[in-house]
């Protein structure tokens, strides 16, 4: 019986299936499976963690503040932790596989061999934290929630292409697709699932702070409203013993404290307040991680290495403004950046420049486009300018201090000024001036003030072209919600390098998202060729046709000229506290590392025994 099943399960990993086949217990998008059937845990992890102790953190992101407990509005700021510790989904990811997720909720899952629906069958051992079972009901009544008008409206977006849920049984539900795409299984099982009962029957927008009542591994503890939240380890959570949750969530109490800036949330991090941050500031780094804690050894500073694709970040241009709309207006204002003056004196040398929008990874276009490139482009050369396929993609510009060059800041500079000059901007009166005389103006929207020193440098280039410059910190709440309606000219935004970018993007760059609030259509994007590479992005059916539907997407949107591309490291730079926290020797190839240090890390016996 086993080897038939080994079979069953080898048929469906070559099909990239997990259904009709009978062993499914996995889906994989390109058939790429590393786990067998039965495997007792994922090999990143210590099955034998003892469970206990605390860790005690900051989130990855900015935040000053929350008010609420509900993620999946949008209105508010959520607290922290909040998806990852309290919501199981049907299907759980690892950290060695991109494009594969095992049975979590969900221990069985069918797709139909037409690909345009997929059965999940619940595990009826799946319990609310309430104690009330998993249906297939509550599976429904989430994803109708999560795509509705109470909800924010980029899941209306991510699940876009689900057509609707039915419940075939007590424990059977069922997701017709708009369309086959390989992808939509993963999509519906990264499905969060909530209970009914949670917020008594009112609208998802009106549960603000119910409790929420999930099937995750933690719950809600002591709240410092708005300012520190800690999770507690659910004893009865009923996943615990699965394969995939097997030597995970070993903290008993995971807490999340809050600070108004960098400074003070560094000198808290020095006084002991908390346990380990994640840097993001070459300067800090190199700088401010200093001084007795870190020379006694009562603090570890370390890098860690992943096989992650570069993150993105970059400033965006909000093209909705008119002065952005122009390509040739965006592209001045990327001229006008000189990174290599920035990486020598304030990073220390410590970042890459980001190139594209997939970069370090096998989406990033290069050069002119290949045969793979062309066979998608051609169908829509009438609406591509010409220099996409003459020009090789666009490279940020690199500032050499060598004046016979051709590359210095001025060369690039005079670049800018000929280009602002064909769109119809002159300089006059003291400023660049549109044909009604209107001034260019640009203010940098940011909430953490860390972005200040290299607007600085940056205002005074653009000032050279007769651009004034302005940088602005707001409260994050503030930030949030002029982000969520498109009001600002630029903003600086990171995200994280993705392994298999794919129904996301949609949200990012799709035209629709573009008028839709709360999206992350941030630079407005609004192009025919982008979407219908995007349709090509979601329909690959291979990791062929992924990379090369992307590297289009990736050449397409680095001719718009939409952001000026920042910088990325190939390390994550982590502190901790000493002698709190142990992990296996194996590290995941792909993961972040809040992520993984609340997931995989345990407390060491001086933790567990409480000791300060």
């Amino acid at each position: 019986m086993q080897n038939c099943r080994m079979r069953v399960w080898l048929l469906c990993a070559l099909l990239g299936l997990a259904g009709p086949c009978s062993a499914a217990y996995f889906y994989a998008q390109f058939g790429d499976v590393k786990y067998a059937p039965g495997f007792a845990h994922f090999d990143y992890v210590n099955p034998r963690a003892p469970k206990g102790g605390e860790i005690t953190l900051v989130p990855p992101t900015r935040l000053s503040s929350f008010d609420k407990y509900n993620p999946f509005t949008l209105k508010g700021l959520a607290a922290p932790g909040l998806p990852d510790l309290m919501f199981d989904t049907l299907l759980t990811g690892d950290m060695d596989e991109p494009t594969t997720a095992y049975g979590l909720l969900a221990d069985d899952v069918t797709v139909a061999p037409d690909g345009l629906s997929a059965v999940f069958t619940i595990d009826p051992r799946a319990r609310f934290s309430n104690g009330d079972p998993v249906l297939a009901s509550d599976v429904k009544y989430s994803f109708d929630k999560l795509t509705g008008p109470e909800a924010s409206p980029q899941y209306q977006s991510y699940f876009g292409e689900i057509a609707k849920a039915t419940v075939e049984g007590r424990y059977r539900v069922r997701f017709d697709f708009r369309r086959a795409n390989r992808e939509l299984p993963l999509i519906v099982g990264s499905l969060p699932v909530f209970s009914p009962k949670w917020g008594g029957g009112k609208p998802l927008d009106q549960i603000v702070t119910d409790p929420p009542i999930a099937s995750g591994p933690y719950k809600i503890g002591h709240v410092d409203f708005g300012r520190d939240i800690t999770y507690e380890r659910d004893p009865h959570y009923w996943a615990k013993d699965l394969n995939v949750r097997r030597g995970l969530f070993n903290f008993d109490h995971v807490t999340y404290k809050l600070y108004q800036d960098n400074t003070a949330q560094l000198e808290a991090f020095k006084a002991g307040e908390f346990d380990y941050i994640q840097s993001f500031i070459a300067r800090e780094w190199a700088r401010a991680y200093t001084g007795r804690p870190f020379d006694s050894g009562r603090v570890v500073k370390r890098e860690f290495k992943n096989g992650n694709p570069g993150d993105f970040q970059g400033f965006l241009l909000n093209t909705r403004r008119a002065k952005f709309r122009d390509w040739r207006v965006r592209k001045a204002i990327g001229l006008a950046m000189d990174f290599e003056w920035l990486n020598r004196q304030l990073f220390f040398g410590a970042y890459t420049r980001v190139r594209g929008y997939f970069p370090a990874s096998d989406f990033e276009a290069k050069g002119l486009p290949g045969a793979d490139e062309l066979a998608l482009l051609d169908p829509l050369r009438a609406g591509l300018s010409s220099r996409l396929f003459t020009q090789p993609v666009p490279q940020p510009p690199v500032t050499s201090p060598d004046p016979k060059s051709g590359n210095t800041l001025r060369d690039h500079l005079r670049e800018a000024q000929a280009l602002l000059h064909e769109a119809g901007w002159t300089y006059r009166d003291g400023a660049l001036r549109n044909a009604a005389g209107e001034p260019f103006t640009i203010e940098f929207l940011d909430n953490s003030g860390s972005m200040g020193r290299i607007v600085t440098p940056y205002a005074h280039n653009l000032a050279r072209l007769g651009i004034r410059a302005t940088y602005r910190v707001v409260d994050f709440a503030i930030l949030q919600k002029r982000m969520n309606v498109f009001d600002f000219d630029v903003i600086s935004n990171r995200v994280p390098g993705s392994t298999a970018p794919g129904t996301e993007l949609l949200d990012r760059f799709g035209s629709k998202a573009a008028a839709t609030d709360g999206s992350s259509n941030f630079c407005g994007v609004r192009d025919p060729a982008v979407d219908a590479l995007l349709k090509e992005v979601t329909s690959a059916r291979t990791r062929p046709e992924l990379i090369a539907s992307l590297r289009a997407l990736d050449r397409v949107l680095r001719f718009g000229y939409y952001m000026v591309p920042h910088w990325y490291s190939s390390v994550f730079r982590v502190a901790y506290r000493a002698g709190r926290f142990e992990r296996p020797n194996v590290v995941p190839r792909y993961y972040q590392p809040d992520g993984w240090v609340t997931t995989v890390w345990w407390a060491s016996p001086a933790n567990l025994a409480g000791a300060p």
